[in-house]
């Protein structure tokens, strides 16, 4: 017998050639967890079981304890063999007649779960005792450990003990209690027939033989034991967690690593998910919502609501990404371009009345018009004309170029829609991350940034939208938004936050939004239908202004300070108290101060127009060509051949990778529509 052993050992330490099979451990249940470790969602492996990876330390010392006691005494010492219980093994099969325990180590276990043989027989015992030597020489023992914690059966497509924990408890297997440690230790000895969801008496017994041995082995005290025993098992298998499932999904199917971090806080996540929950019963029309919620400093995304009731009809589209109309949501930033040019100061005075704007004629919301109101009134009652006679003089096509070359993806009504006076009002449509990530640019002074959804990912690089005056102004008028009606002064805006928020309304009360920020998050809400359907009657300041308040009252108290009021502001509260120039907003008067401050148009420095340019060499590490623009408005577009090759700043040079020989077009566009055109030829130098 023993010299059997030592050949096993001697075959095993020379089988390099022939490793232990991991794939089973390598194609484990992919994880999406939030960003102190907690499981968010997990997937069925492509086999169809709830495999989840296990570290020794996810699990209770104590079933480690019990595991060990019942299954393998001197599993810490030997070495993946254990001569002696192979030994009681072979002893209690001949004086029996029949197997009465079989001798296995752990190691010995895990060598058959990672390749399960097709019938039992001795050289198949054999060759897993070569190959668990094999495994002990390989791998350290809280790794081999760590595989059966992975591997061992519990009865259905349940694989390992954390999937086995979440799926009979609906508990991490690092809080299990000694009656569900003992029945833990107890399924994998008969998967099928101790089922505790199909066979809760069988399950009970195999508990209760593993207690008593326990208190035999001096593992657990009787006491303990007794009490232990008082508890039933499960009658039924519970969900698997279902945290974040939107963006759980996205990540899952765009990554391939089997454990995904993100940058959610699995306490607000889950929070902001039962409010949501709960405001939607409120409603009873079929609406749904969308919110994200992000921290200032980092951009790290801390909840993300892609919508309710994610397994009910098109609960599964992923609304948070869906492009919407913002209604008004994005006048502020009009606002903050006007700022930023000086053609506007919040003191200015403007004029609420009716007005034409090609065959464009828009009224407010209320249907009347206010008349001589100043621009910081004009935004906190989101007056219609006023914000469209800023947008003419800061121009259409500036204000897209400008979110998005902050990141905003920009849906247009149609394909060849070209920027106009309607896009004040919500003529395109924009996502609630991407508006989310705008809002949290004014909070950071007017820099905006990639939101940032995993941990540990680089940080993307800032684009201004505008400056920090700019931005400084902004925060001054949102804060002063009436709150919706009925609600207290402080409700939601606990622990001394100052939130700075906007809403807007999309045409035929399709999109209600929310958006706003404190010193240290950032919060959009949408709420509306999925299928897009008019709610007639639900408008921002009802609907998602509330539940941005709520949620603003579900998060930390703010650490940061208010920012300080930066170099340059106008601290003017009257009209009379501004320099001349910016006392009163006309269109006529704001034109002027355009024109006075453009940019000459921008004309191509290089290449020239009508120039031949010999293509880099196969030869040459850099195969770019550069294009250069004098004059023009930032940020500058270029495109070669109607193909848009990206958006600069106005001295930030534009690199051209040349797809061969041939004629090029290059046109480059300011930000406000100027441009100028450049025909050149490549050619390879003979």
């Amino acid at each position: 017998m023993f010299g059997a052993l030592g050949l096993i050992t001697g075959l095993a330490a020379a089988d390099v050639a022939n490793p232990p099979d991991l794939s089973k451990i390598v194609h484990a249940s992919p994880e999406v967890v939030d960003k102190n470790g907690v499981l968010l969602r997990a997937f069925l492996t492509r086999d169809g079981y709830w495999r989840m990876r296990t570290d020794v330390r996810e699990v209770s010392p104590r079933y480690l304890a019990i595991l060990k006691a019942y299954e393998d005494k001197h599993f810490d010492s030997h070495a993946g063999i254990d001569p002696a219980s192979m030994a009681r093994a072979a002893l209690q099969w001949v004086t029996a007649g029949h197997v009465v325990s079989g001798g296995s180590t752990l190691t010995m276990q895990v060598a058959r779960l990672l390749e399960p043989p097709k019938r039992r027989s001795v050289l198949t015992k054999l060759f897993q005792m070569m190959r668990a030597v094999q495994l002990e020489e390989r791998y350290s023992k809280g790794e081999i450990l760590s595989f059966y914690l992975t591997l061992a059966p519990f009865g259905g497509n349940l694989e390992g003990i954390r999937a086995a924990s979440l799926s009979y408890f609906g508990k991490p297997a690092n809080q299990i209690d000694l009656a569900q440690a003992a029945l833990l230790v107890a399924l994998p000895q008969s998967p099928v027939k101790q089922r505790p969801d199909r066979h809760a008496i069988a399950a009970l017994k195999g508990r209760d033989k593993v207690l008593t041995r326990m208190v035999q082995e001096g593992v657990v005290t009787a006491s303990d034991a007794a009490l232990a025993r008082r508890e039933g098992v499960p009658f039924a298998r519970q969900t698997m967690p279902l945290i974040a499932p939107h963006l759980a999904e996205k990540l899952a199917r765009t990554h391939t690593q089997t454990r995904i971090v993100t940058t959610l806080d699995a306490d607000i996540q889950t929070a902001v998910e039962q409010l949501a929950a709960q405001e939607v019963r409120y409603t009873g029309d079929g609406a749904t919502m969308a919110v994200v919620v992000v921290e200032n400093k980092t951009r790290n995304v801390v909840a993300y609501l892609g919508g309710t009731n994610y397994w009910g009809k098109a609960g599964q589209i992923d609304l948070a990404r869906r492009a919407r109309s913002p209604g008004s949501a994005l006048k502020p930033f009009i606002y903050g371009l006007a700022f930023d040019d000086l053609i506007l100061h919040p003191s200015t005075m403007m004029e609420d009345a009716p007005m034409n704007f090609g065959d464009f004629a828009p009224r407010d919301f209320s249907g009347d018009f206010k008349g001589e109101v100043t621009a910081r009134d004009a935004l906190r009652m989101s007056l219609n004309v006023p914000a469209v006679a800023v947008l003419e003089s800061v121009g259409p096509l500036a204000f897209t170029l400008a979110l998005q070359n902050a990141g905003a993806h920009l849906a247009f009504p149609t394909a060849d829609t070209a920027p106009n006076a309607a896009f004040a009002l919500g003529g395109l449509g924009i996502s609630p991350l991407d508006i989310t990530m705008l809002y949290a640019g004014i909070a950071n002074g007017g820099e905006a940034r990639a939101l940032r959804l995993l941990q540990g990912a680089p940080d993307a690089p800032s684009h201004r939208l505008f400056g920090p005056v700019a931005a400084y102004y902004l925060r001054q008028i949102l804060v002063g938004v009436s709150l919706p009606e009925g609600w207290a002064m402080g409700e939601g805006l606990n622990r001394g936050r100052s939130i700075a928020f906007k809403t807007g309304t999309s045409a035929g009360f399709r999109d209600a939004w929310g958006a706003g920020f404190s010193n240290d998050y950032t919060v959009g809400v949408w709420v509306g239908r999925a299928d897009g359907s008019s709610r007639p009657g639900h408008v921002g300041v009802d609907s998602a202004a509330p539940v941005l308040l709520k949620v603003f009252g579900l998060l930390p108290a703010d650490k940061q300070p208010a920012p300080p009021i930066p170099t340059g502001a106008i601290l003017a509260e009257t009209t009379e108290a501004l320099p001349p120039s910016l006392r009163v907003f006309t269109r006529a008067a704001a034109q002027e101060v355009v024109r006075a401050a453009a940019m000459p148009p921008p004309a191509i420095a290089y290449p020239p127009n009508g120039t031949v340019i010999p293509l880099p060499s196969p030869k040459d590490a850099d195969k770019t060509i550069l294009l250069k623009a004098d004059g023009g408005k930032a940020p500058l577009t270029w495109l070669v051949n109607g193909l848009l090759i990206g958006s600069y700043d106005r001295f930030q040079p534009a690199l051209y990778l040349p797809q061969g020989e041939g004629n090029a077009r290059i046109t480059v566009v300011d930000s406000e529509g100027r441009s100028d055109t450049s025909q050149v030829r490549f050619t390879r130098e003979k």
